[in-house]
């Protein structure tokens, strides 16, 4: 038995802002795990001071699954963001432990490696299509495989995936949430237009994404992803919002794109039907947002068995900690596909130094015991928490849209 002994939240802002877990066993092992929920963080750290860090001090840190049911069964108020992500800390801190105790990468417990490394996709975005295309050529240049392509939309002053800095979008940068102008006829004659010129530019050996960021109706997303198929997109993200899972049947019916879904998604049950009738050809659940590696896991099994395959959210609101986990899981499921990685900035890298390491279009998360990532807590409280909210849209009428 390794008993839990001590168990505490950081909250960081090295850039944007993070939430930490970190727990302590009896014999002095320590394993953190993000808990950090875009311009939600302090309910998320509210929910592990106040109702789990109580119920996990004394239990055995070994036993994962079981905590783990503990913490979703045994709350009764099942699901949703908040209690996800504070199970995801959680079960990302114990394995973290698990694989220091054993003296091995997280990745080996979980069955060894099905690959070298990890594809990742990295993110082009510009005011003009010709912006666009320089930057995702420079990615291209990098080693990329493959690169996600956003461009602004001629007409509108701002589109969602453009940012000023290249490298570190960063869309919750206000303290209030800013209110954007969305109009998707606009949008619909612009991407195909990118996707050709893409094509023409950089060639076909490297696949290329497109995030529509739940904007359309099924019939526009069948639309759109019809106008995109002599450009064989990778996948377009999030065509539609996927509440009504049995949305992606229209979508289907008119389009061979890939379809990609899940970064919003908390549990097995958001996913059921657009995997058990192959709806979507890759589930984008994240390891912080899905209740951790242990749940995580469970999805991708399910999703095995109809051929989809994973492709884990990497945006920048998601720490150190949880790519890693999501890289030790990447390389030890069979049915990957790729993993978002948007880049952190240098201060978040300090404060997270981590052994994972990207070459030729790759990542891979190191032989280091457990996750391979740690926190420096002095350099930490260096950086205070600042409020920060993600944008919201409407459309140019007025009427509020999916942001």
């Amino acid at each position: 038995m390794s008993k839990i002994t001590a168990a505490k939240v950081i909250v960081t802002c090295p850039g944007r802002n993070f939430v930490t877990l970190k727990i302590e066993t009896a014999d002095g092992v320590t394993g953190i795990g993000d808990a950090t929920l875009n311009g939600r963080e302090l309910s998320v750290a509210s929910y592990l001071n106040d109702h789990v860090i109580p119920c996990l001090i004394g239990r055995d840190a070994h036993q994962i699954e079981d905590i783990w049911q503990y913490l979703y069964k045994g709350a009764y108020w099942r699901r949703g963001p908040v209690t996800m992500s504070a199970i995801a800390a959680v079960d990302m801190a114990l394995w973290d432990i698990k694989g220091k105790v054993a003296g091995l990468p997280v990745y080996q417990l979980l069955g060894g490696a099905s690959r070298t490394g990890v594809m990742v996709y990295g993110h082009a975005n510009g005011e003009t299509i010709e912006e666009t295309l320089d930057v995702a050529q420079h990615y291209k240049e990098q080693g990329y495989k493959a690169i996600r392509l956003q461009s602004g939309v001629p007409g509108l002053k701002a589109t969602y995936g453009v940012s000023k800095d290249k490298m570190f979008y960063e869309p919750a940068d206000s303290d209030l949430p800013k209110e954007t102008i969305w109009s998707t006829h606009k949008y619909m004659r612009t991407v195909p237009e990118l996707f050709a010129q893409a094509r023409e530019r950089l060639g076909w050996d490297v696949h290329l994404l497109h995030d529509v960021h739940h904007r359309l109706t099924p019939i526009e997303a069948g639309r759109l992803g019809k106008d995109l198929e002599p450009y064989r997109p990778f996948w377009i993200e999030d065509a539609t919002p996927a509440e009504n899972q049995a949305r992606f049947r229209l979508i289907r019916q008119h389009t061979t794109t890939p379809l990609a879904v899940g970064e919003v998604f908390n549990s097995i049950w958001d996913c059921k039907q657009l995997i058990e009738e192959q709806l979507i050809d890759y589930i984008r659940a994240t390891v912080v947002h899905a209740g951790g590696i242990t749940h995580l896991r469970r999805i991708a099994s399910f999703a095995d068995l109809y051929g989809v395959r994973t492709g884990c959210h990497g945006a920048t609101d998601l720490s150190p900690a949880c790519m890693a986990a999501a890289l030790h899981f990447d390389l030890s499921v069979p049915n990957f596909g790729v993993q978002e990685y948007m880049r952190h900035t240098p201060e978040t890298d300090a404060v997270f130094p981590h052994a994972y390491t990207f070459s030729d279009g790759e990542l891979h998360p190191g032989e280091a015991p457990g996750l391979g990532v740690d926190i420096d807590e002095e350099l930490a409280a260096k950086y205070p928490y600042k409020p920060a909210y993600l944008p919201v849209a409407r459309l140019e009428d007025g009427t509020m849209h999916d942001w």
